[in-house]
């Protein structure tokens, strides 16, 4: 390992240390959830946040985007939205004869796409050649899209009112899926200090530019994975397609789709942001481990016979992580 590249990882393990706090002066607790979207930041993967309203989800995605200088934007996924309103449109000149551009509010570093499930699928899907490609097409001319480039989008859980799911195809390109509980009651009794006390509400300052954003990630690029660590990251996502293979029949009947190598990707490459985030410059099994959750648990479609016995994409993880051998 070079000695270049441990001061990088020492320099940006401090950068976004105070990144986070930075935005910790905002946000009350959901430290987990805060990590992770700095984890798809550094690893350059749109982050999906699911949970009920009021956890702050948009808080913190508008506070991290405060913390970051890039260009932020904000859009309100609706039910009578249309894809141009997202991407942008052409507008035709009657005088010219001919057509003018105007983009969208995907045009920026850090995108929040809020309450992405409550718009219609032919409105989410408008974001896929954004998302995967980074670009928009829009009549013969296509755009790139500025770097760094980021959707952090948040939903409700699909149980609730006004609600559609996600397509598949839209799901697999989200690099992380969060899931966000309620905060402890001690930190609910900071929250409301902090939300309606006497003074001003907190905000953050700008801390970190977009350029050092990709040089981080060039540097995560960097972090040394040994052969053993890839073939387990491997074996975990060929176990979500062939449990019986991996020893892990009773599963069979609980998964319909396993996750398609885009997760051996996601999983390799949130794992060398995570070593980075810990100081090191290789990564460790327990690396891949701990983001193997958010990483599967939207790839993983399971079974009406799942359903019925009320086993989630989270405990069909859980399983596999417990049985595959780590090396």
């Amino acid at each position: 390992m070079s000695d270049r590249l441990t001061e990088d990882v020492t320099k940006f393990q401090g950068r976004f240390a105070a990144l986070k706090a930075e935005v910790g002066k905002v946000l009350v607790g959901q430290d987990d959830m805060l990590h992770r979207l700095i984890l798809g930041l550094l690893a350059g993967g749109h982050v999906l946040l699911e949970g009920v309203p009021g956890l702050a989800k948009t808080l913190v995605i508008r506070t991290l985007a405060e913390a970051v200088d890039g260009t932020f934007s904000r859009i309100q996924f609706t039910p009578d939205m249309l894809p141009g309103d997202v991407v942008g449109t052409q507008i035709f000149n009657p005088r010219e004869g001919s057509y003018t551009v105007r983009k969208g509010p995907v045009f920026g570093n850090l995108i929040l796409a809020d309450e992405i499930n409550r718009a219609p699928a032919k409105v989410q899907s408008a974001l896929l050649e954004a998302m995967q490609e980074k670009q928009v097409t829009l009549g013969d001319q296509t755009f790139r899209l500025a770097e760094p480039f980021l959707v952090l989008a948040t939903q409700n859980p699909i149980e609730q009112e006004g609600t559609y799911p996600l397509p598949e195809a839209q799901l697999d390109r989200f690099m992380l899926k969060i899931k966000v509980g309620y905060p402890t009651r001690d930190d609910e009794v900071k929250i409301i200090d902090r939300m309606a006390g006497a003074g001003a509400e907190p905000s953050a300052s700008k801390l970190m530019t977009t350029d050092e954003i990709l040089a981080a990630r060039e540097a995560s690029r960097q972090v040394f994975v040994d052969d053993k660590v890839k073939r387990y990251a491997v074996d975990l996502v060929a176990a979500t397609r062939d449990p019986k293979a991996s020893n892990l029949g009773n599963l069979a009947p609980l998964i319909d789709n396993g996750a398609s190598p885009r997760a051996s990707i996601a999983l390799i490459k949130v794992a060398k942001a995570q070593a980075l985030l810990s100081g090191r410059s290789y990564i460790s099994p327990h690396d891949v481990k701990t983001i193997a959750h958010d990483v599967l648990r939207h790839r993983i479609l399971v079974s009406y016979e799942a359903e019925a016995q009320g086993k989630t994409t989270d405990h069909v993880i859980a399983q596999i992580l417990e049985n595959v051998p780590v090396p």
